[in-house]
């Protein structure tokens, strides 16, 4: 049941998040050019009526509360799916023997100096005589 719910909010955020990128870039900057010009220019003001900025920048500040809830809320809900899913602890249980007993003796081949490093004399090549010369 929970998956379905995170399921359902997740949709909700894609939908959040296109919405409030679309809001932005709808919005005309200060110097009444960018995007929201480039896109239609007074589309939103014949949407929205003259005072189109003011309406822009409530959905926005909305859009961005909805957006910033919804993804609080599904971080909330997957650590409790998470939780719940591995039987309580933030932490992974290690499975297995103890941490705090020692292997055995016998279970550890015995310790050995390590071999000689050094290199072994090296054997002359035989040596075959000249020629003599004359």
């Amino acid at each position: 049941m929970l998956s379905i719910i995170l399921g359902v909010l997740t949709f909700a955020l894609i939908v959040v998040s296109l919405f409030l990128i679309l809001v932005v870039l709808a919005q005309k900057s200060k110097s009444d050019g960018g995007v929201g010009a480039a896109m239609g220019g007074g589309m939103a003001e014949a949407t929205f009526g003259a005072d189109t900025s003011n309406v822009l920048s409530k959905m926005t500040i909305w859009a961005a509360i909805l957006f910033f809830s919804l993804s609080l809320a599904l971080y909330m809900g997957r650590l409790y799916e998470a939780r719940s899913d591995r039987g309580g602890g933030a932490l992974p249980v290690i499975s297995g023997a103890p941490a705090s007993t020692a292997p055995t003796g016998s279970a550890l081949p015995p310790l050995t100096a390590p071999a000689s490093t050094a290199p072994a004399a090296a054997t002359p090549a035989p040596t075959t005589p000249a020629p003599a010369t004359k």
